[in-house]
């Protein structure tokens, strides 16, 4: 107990929280990261087309979808899921709404990642109810029960959504106002954004564990959709494959262009 005294008393934080009078948290950076590890593992990840019949142990497939969730979310919103098929019968049936490609018949494991427009509810309510420290300060509580609703609620026929964004567009004359999302088409690039980082993370996280994946849009949607029942919110964003890669796995050399074509200095 003296001890805690005299942490306050230093201003110093407990369990990462401070209790000094500001109430800042501090999260210092680690003084030593794998730069080398990490390039070889981004520069090794490939999309491979053919996977052995090795399995993924369930531990590291646990970890490798850990790494996923841990990936950054506008607003920490989140708008994901991972769908693991696992049972025989729907691992069929996915496959052939892959169009039977290798990548598809030859994984370990095929997961299908999906983005959800319509869970920011639900997560804004886990931010207030799990904040990591003992109080969660009022200006996130307010808004994560008041600022998100406004921010993401469309209301009936996307009305608010519209009147919103004719609001941003006066406003934006003046002085800078973010312009979305105000629509339906809005909310699923939003969600897909988010979404699409959780899968990066995934596939590096395989790479890592030294599995494979391979990243798929080739699939018929709708078989998908109906396949794993999923609601009208719901986009799949992509299908991934994943297993230890086969000796004739990769089926070309990497063909990436000069960064001259795609990066600009201003």
């Amino acid at each position: 107990m003296d001890d805690l005294k005299e942490t306050l008393r230093r201003g110093a934080t407990v369990d990462g929280y401070d209790y000094n009078v500001k109430k800042r948290y501090y999260e210092p950076a680690p003084e030593q990261t794998q730069g080398e590890a990490f390039t070889q593992v981004v520069e090794s990840r490939r999309s491979v087309r053919k996977f052995t019949d090795t399995p993924i142990p369930r531990e590291v497939l646990g970890a490798c979808i850990d790494l996923a969730l841990i990936a950054p979310s506008s607003c920490n919103l989140q708008p994901w899921e991972f769908h693991v098929v696992q049972s025989p019968d729907k691992k069929a049936k996915l496959v052939e709404a892959c169009m039977s490609q290798n990548a598809a018949t030859t994984a370990a494991e095929l997961i299908v990642v999906v983005a959800r427009t319509n869970n920011w509810k639900k997560i804004a309510k886990l931010n207030i109810d799990q904040w990591p420290q003992p109080k969660i300060p009022k200006h996130w509580k307010d808004f994560y029960s008041k600022g998100v609703a406004f921010t993401y609620w469309q209301g009936p026929l996307h009305a608010v959504g519209y009147a919103k964004k004719a609001l941003s567009n006066v406003a934006g004359l003046f002085r800078p106002m973010p312009r979305g999302p105000f629509t339906k088409s809005d909310m699923r690039v939003w969600a897909i954004k988010s979404t699409a980082l959780a899968a990066e993370n995934l596939m590096l996280a395989f790479r890592a564990h030294g599995f494979d994946s391979c990243p798929m849009e080739g699939m018929d949607e709708q078989r998908v959709r109906k396949l794993l029942k999923l609601p009208r919110d719901a986009e799949v964003v992509m299908v991934v494959g994943a297993g230890e890669r086969a000796k004739d796995g990769v089926y070309f050399p990497r063909v990436k262009f000069d960064r001259d074509n795609f990066v600009r200095y201003v």
